[in-house]
């Protein structure tokens, strides 16, 4: 075994532990009764609302790496595309470092399909652009919308505000200029840059601006039993939480939710809405990915096993060597 197949196994088992340990972590510091009395509050509707806008986007998710293997040049049936990514996700989510935690279990995959190192680290780039764009899209709409909301959360007056919109807006318009006007690759400083092409480009920042659309109406699904704040400001506090965290540079965006959350719902009520979206967000994909992960690495061990058996019945020379 390589030393970086090595690696990249150790991260696997990592993101495996780390997934485990806070998912119990987090579920120990509430009582069964607080747990039962703010999903209590929640009318089922809005919960299965919340459940719905979760999985449309995970599926958002899953079109992040369907767009990644086309530019890599090696696309998937979508049934692996799905599991992949979904798996991936639903435990990088819950450990932090998304990018290497998804990253590791992502490689463990996608090699079984016939990608490179290469190919996932380029795949898990072209995600990461994806989800910054999408972030950017929506961010920038609704600060031009709302302008207020991100002048209260982030101390700053409407003028502002609407800067820092365009400012995001900029960016995938720049992105977008980008990949249609450059055909081929170019250098960029010590790097070259292969452009996606208009159409995959577009799709990006449709996808990634959709995604970050369903998270947002996730939560506000389940603010609504508690408040009667609107879409827009939810989403609003959402996305210039997110990009506050990316620009101070907080580890896996920590606080994020707790500050959107504690702005649209100051107070004791405010656990309710945020231990229902960690369930439903975070916790309930982790206990449907970490099994199917768990359940796939088995059945790969049984299948190579049972190859190996084969092989050597097969072949007396290499039975005689692996007895000697």
């Amino acid at each position: 075994m390589t030393a970086k197949r090595l690696l990249l196994r150790l991260l696997a088992v990592i993101a495996i532990t780390g997934a485990v340990y806070l998912l119990y972590r987090s579920f120990s510091q509430y009582t069964w009764s607080e747990v039962r009395e703010s999903v209590r509050q929640i009318p089922v509707h809005r919960l299965f609302a919340s459940i719905g806008f979760a999985a449309a986007s995970y599926i958002c998710l899953s079109g992040f790496d369907t767009l990644a293997l086309i530019y890599v040049g090696k696309p998937l049936a979508y049934r692996r595309t799905l599991l992949a990514s979904f798996t991936s996700l639903s435990i990088g989510h819950n450990v932090g470092v998304s990018a290497m935690s998804s990253g590791a279990v992502r490689y463990r995959f996608y090699s079984r399909w016939g990608l490179t190192a290469a190919d996932v680290g380029k795949l898990i780039l072209f995600c990461g652009m994806t989800v910054a764009l999408g972030l950017l899209s929506l961010a920038g709409l609704l600060l031009a919308v709302q302008p207020g909301v991100a002048g209260d959360l982030l101390g700053i007056g409407r003028a502002a505000s609407v800067a820092v919109s365009i400012g995001c807006l900029a960016a995938p318009v720049i992105y977008l200029v980008t990949a249609a006007l450059f055909k081929k690759p170019f250098k960029l400083w010590k790097w070259t840059v292969a452009p996606p092409g208009s159409r995959l480009a577009l799709a990006q920042v449709a996808v990634g601006t959709l995604n970050f659309t369903c998270v947002a109406a996730c939560l506000n699904q389940l603010l609504a039993a508690f408040t009667e704040a609107g879409y827009l400001k939810v989403a609003t506090a959402y996305v210039t939480a997110n990009i506050t965290a990316i620009v101070s540079h907080v580890p896996g965006g920590l606080g994020v939710l707790e500050a959107t959350v504690l702005y649209i719902l100051p107070g004791a009520t405010s656990i309710g809405a945020l231990l229902a979206f960690r369930v439903v967000y975070f916790f309930l994909p982790l206990a449907i990915g970490l099994p199917l992960f768990l359940g796939s690495e088995a059945i790969v061990r049984a299948e190579n096993k049972k190859a190996l058996q084969r092989s050597e019945v097969t072949d007396p020379n290499r039975l005689s060597i692996s007895r000697s």
